[in-house]
């Protein structure tokens, strides 16, 4: 299976899931010309996301279903995995069976990398990473890594920051944050461990430490940003050729001020997954937020004043101005409310969730935003040093015009490009791929810039 021939029939693609960077990528396929069907749990999600759509068929598929999932697989030439990616290596052991083509917009896991032989067995391409981050990040740094590197320099240094984000003038709670979807999976990611190189070393901060290194990061003055390490960036020395840096990082960019209010949540034990009985549904009403609160911090009462002596007692304020900004920020949160009840999710993490949605939604007329950038440190045979940067600022069409977000196009749409360019046989290595050489992820690079003005801005400093 060299090549996938479009015959009279036309091309056929299974489409996975329903969450909001699937709508994207189904419409640009339908535009050109694509039969999808778009498959969900549930029937009515489907139909949703299916509508207005000349060439999609709405369906419900439980992936579980492995029968049916095999089934619906085998009538595609390929399959689009948007579910959550712990599902993907399901997805893709039915597609190999059925020597089917797979895309997805997550990272490899070790799961998915670990069937790299049976997809080349397979004849299959399993195309991943084709996002924004992972995605739109990997095309700009290869193009700069490879343009330095042919022409004789170094990358000594690289800095990769992202950040989804409300555009600032709707970024108005405590967190400067608001959700498209939960915030579950955001408030998660806080958690986990950084890893990256500096000076040459292999620095690792912990999950429980994470949010009190962030720094500012100055990208454009009109925005106050802060930085820190998300998860592994060590691997990325190899994946992107670079074996000279000394400094590689890559990382999230968030509003000034919202890290340190997260680093307190998970101070004061609000990030805890753990099980708390009072915490739990039962059949009598759910306890005050104040409750709920004295529980988790183990204070003495619910009063606000012992609440508040209690957030002192379990995390620290560099100023007296941080400590008011963090106790008026969970008084927004309504912790302190001896009134508002919480809804039972049984921890800690989960309640805050569940309160969070309902404060932190996009509202109608509000619209979000990304900011990424690349930033190089390069050195050239010559001795002379350069900096160079790579920037994409992008912001979505407001909540309720029926226009994309920011992030929904910026995920979406590279996906459909890297769809059809498997379908039409443009893309023909096979196994689990990613665009981290130049071979695969210039074409992509090209398309988006040329079809749909989707690029990062470049810029030198000597």
């Amino acid at each position: 299976m060299d090549t996938i021939l479009t015959s009279k029939r036309g091309q056929y693609v299974l489409l996975l899931g329903a969450g909001f960077v699937t709508r994207p990528t189904a419409v640009e396929l339908d535009k050109l010309g694509v039969n999808i069907t778009v498959a969900c749990r549930t029937l009515e999600s489907a139909q949703k996301l299916a509508e207005g759509l000349s060439h999609a068929t709405p369906m419900s598929l439980d992936v579980n279903d492995l029968e049916a999932l095999e089934k619906e697989i085998e009538k595609n030439d390929l399959v689009i995995s948007l579910i959550p990616y712990t599902f993907h290596a399901t997805v893709i052991k039915a597609a190999i069976k059925m020597k089917k083509h797979v895309v997805t917009t997550s990272y490899v896991s070790d799961e998915m990398r670990a069937l790299n032989q049976d997809c080349i067995n397979a004849g299959i391409t399993c195309f991943n990473e084709i996002g924004l981050d992972p995605g739109i990040d990997h095309l700009y740094a290869v193009k700069t890594i490879s343009e330095v590197h042919e022409a004789g320099g170094k990358i000594t240094g690289f800095l990769s920051y992202c950040g989804g984000l409300p555009a600032p003038e709707n970024s108005d709670n405590p967190l400067g944050y608001k959700f498209s979807w939960s915030p579950r999976g955001v408030l998660l990611a806080a958690r986990n461990t950084g890893v990256y190189y500096e000076d040459g070393e292999k620095k690792t901060t912990p999950g429980s430490e994470l949010m009190s290194t962030a720094k500012p990061y100055r990208i454009y003055p009109g925005y106050a940003f802060e930085a820190y390490p998300n998860r592994d960036s060590t691997p990325f020395r190899e994946r992107y050729n670079i074996p000279e840096a000394q400094l590689l990082i890559r990382g999230t960019l968030r509003y000034q001020g919202a890290p340190a209010f997260i680093q307190k949540l998970t101070d004061l034990g609000f990030l805890s997954t753990d099980e708390i009985d009072i915490l739990k549904k039962t059949s009598t009403e759910p306890p005050t937020w104040a409750e709920a609160f004295a529980k988790i911090l183990g204070a003495s009462s619910h009063s606000e004043a012992d609440l508040v002596l209690a957030v002192a007692g379990k995390t620290s304020f560099k100023d007296e101005e941080e400590r008011n900004q963090i106790i008026a920020g969970l008084r927004w949160i309504g912790v302190f409310s001896s009134t508002e009840r919480i809804e039972p999710r049984s921890t800690p993490l989960d309640v805050l969730c569940a309160s969070l949605e309902k404060k932190m939604q996009y509202e109608k007329g509000e619209r979000d935003m990304v900011m990424l950038q690349h930033k190089f440190f390069i050195e050239w045979a010559d001795g002379k040093k350069e900096t160079r940067t790579s920037t994409l600022v992008e912001y979505g069409e407001p909540e309720g015009s029926g226009g994309y977000s920011a992030m929904a196009k910026l995920v979406g749409v590279p996906c459909a490009v890297a769809v059809k360019m498997v379908l039409d046989g443009e893309i023909k290595d096979r196994g689990v791929l990613a665009p981290v050489t130049p071979e695969l992820s210039e074409p992509i690079r090209v398309k988006l810039k040329e079809q749909y003005g989707i690029e990062l801005t470049e810029k030198s400093e000597l």
